[in-house]
């Protein structure tokens, strides 16, 4: 009996979930957790490039992120900013390119300028595409995609006839993209919270139980490790089955 191959993996996403619990389990405030948060963002970016993978999409902030109180949702874009501030360079240099994907007229205008500068200078890098979703909702990208085909058929630019997965897929967030192989979520919560809900339609999800400030290279190793041991059927039937 031929053994299937292992599945390809150009494409990880990770739903960062567990900052709060992290700190407050330590009695902290919750941004110590976000802080720490952003040191395994460091870890996974670092994992992913010693390990070959292309694609890499973080699910920074939701759209239903925004009710959180206001100091914390404060505090949260100051530490994007310090972010990107302090990491882009580097990045740069390692040849990954960073994109950001959500709903922009929500950012305050100076985060805007450090992610619009991000992405200008990192435009050409392939080495790494580093995508992060910042007050992003899966449901507001696909009523967005819906809305902006309306107007194309309004317009007369778009044929009912002509519309397929293929075409609308290009008018998402992540136009360009491979829909993701394999999505981890962190903390042992076990739902994808409206993160790329069409792109997820086919991808092998992974749930561990560990918070996200303590992710690192051997979660992620075992995370892929599990995936390459599955078999993905994409709704047909499973090799050598009857």
């Amino acid at each position: 009996m031929i053994e299937p191959a292992a599945p390809p993996l150009a494409h990880i996403a990770i739903i960062m979930d567990g900052n709060g619990r992290w700190a407050k389990s330590r009695g902290l405030p919750r941004i110590f957790g976000h802080r720490q948060g952003v040191e395994a963002v460091r870890r996974t970016v670092r994992a992913c490039l010693d390990m070959g993978i292309t694609h890499l999409t973080l699910f920074g902030f939701s759209s239903e992120n925004w009710r959180r109180p206001e100091r914390e949702v404060r505090d949260l874009m100051h530490l994007l900013r310090f972010y990107l501030r302090g990491e882009i360079a580097g990045m740069n240099a390692e040849g990954i390119r960073v994109r950001i994907i959500g709903q922009r007229q929500r950012l305050p205008q100076t985060l805007l300028t450090l992610i619009e500068h991000a992405e200008s200078v990192t435009l050409d890098n392939r080495r790494l595409n580093l995508t992060v979703a910042l007050s992003y909702g899966g449901r507001d990208e696909i009523v967005s995609v819906t809305r902006s085909l309306i107007e194309k058929a309004k317009a007369g630019e778009l044929d009912a006839e002509s519309l397929d997965e293929e075409y609308f897929a290009q008018h998402l967030f992540t136009a360009g993209i491979p829909d993701p192989d394999l999505v981890i979520r962190t903390s042992g919560e076990k739902r994808i919270s409206n993160f790329l809900l069409w792109q997820c339609a086919y991808s092998e999800m992974i749930f561990i139980d560990t918070h996200w400030p303590d992710f690192g290279r051997t979660h992620l190793e075992d995370a892929v490790r599990e995936f390459r041991g599955r078999e993905r059927r994409f709704g047909a039937t499973s090799i050598g089955s009857v």
